[in-house]
């Protein structure tokens, strides 16, 4: 059996009731943590936490080097563990199913996701997301200005009226997060004015939703990682209303369907 586990956002506390214990009750367990990491607690922590020793492996072990993750889960309960939902990624869908062309079972456990948590702390409605970008360091894909995978999928959602979760670059090896300043400097270049809203330590005591222009944003601090940007397409009403009291947007700033 192979149980692919979502550990939630923020700390070794947000993975769910059911999760903790197929994790305590599996007789190995691997994690990756390139995608996403829990940012408020260490390996060591997770370990003490659930009472298992995890081996965390790193994107060739998984997307390259599985053969030992699924020998294991032919014979025994694995559990495989990442940040947020563990499904998000084509990465661990991809090793799902290499585990059926292999006939080992498979169970997926949910953890929150950073896109739920956002729609949540912000007040914007859920269904009213377009498709969601990332951001990635300039030195990461070697061109001037702006991916145009960026500034499409922005385009695009805001024809359509539809918010965007702009997910910022992570370098997990190197420990660097992109900030949500950063994030907003490289995209005023080509959106100075537009207004986005900063989501910050999703999941933990802390989280920090403050919105602003791209311009505005550039120049503000927003404390530890992990952040990300969402651009507001048409709001409703209330979703207008939830920006103003909730991440203190200026209302005349928006876009109000």
């Amino acid at each position: 059996m192979l149980t692919f586990i979502g550990l939630g956002l923020y700390d070794d506390r947000s993975i769910t009731v059911e999760g903790r214990d197929a994790l305590r009750d599996a007789d190995r367990a691997y994690a990756e943590f390139y995608t996403s990491k829990l940012i408020g607690t260490t390996l060591e922590d997770l370990e003490a936490a659930y009472e298992t020793d995890i081996e965390v492996r790193d994107r060739a072990g998984v997307e390259q080097e599985p053969d030992d993750i699924l020998a294991a889960a032919k014979d025994e309960d694995v559990a495989f563990l990442t940040a947020g939902d563990t499904m998000i990624s084509t990465t661990h869908v991809d090793l799902r199913l290499r585990a059926h062309e292999r006939g080992i079972e498979t169970h997926v456990i949910h953890g929150v996701t950073a896109q739920t948590a956002t729609s949540s702390l912000t007040g914007l409605q859920n269904y009213r997301f377009g498709k969601a970008t990332t951001l990635p360091f300039p030195y990461a894909h070697g061109a001037d200005g702006l991916p145009a995978s960026v500034t499409n999928t922005i385009d695009d959602n805001r024809a359509d009226g539809l918010h965007t979760v702009v997910y910022l670059d992570i370098k997990a090896a190197r420990e660097e997060y992109m900030t949500a300043s950063t994030g907003a400097e490289l995209l005023a270049e080509e959106y100075p004015d537009l207004v986005g809203v900063v989501v910050a330590r999703a999941g933990s005591p802390d989280p920090l939703v403050e919105a602003g222009t791209m311009d505005e944003l550039a120049d503000r601090e927003f404390g530890d990682p992990l952040h990300l940007l969402v651009i507001p397409g048409d709001c409703h009403l209330l979703e207008a209303d939830a920006l103003v009291e909730l991440a203190g947007a200026d209302r005349g700033a928006l876009e109000i369907a």
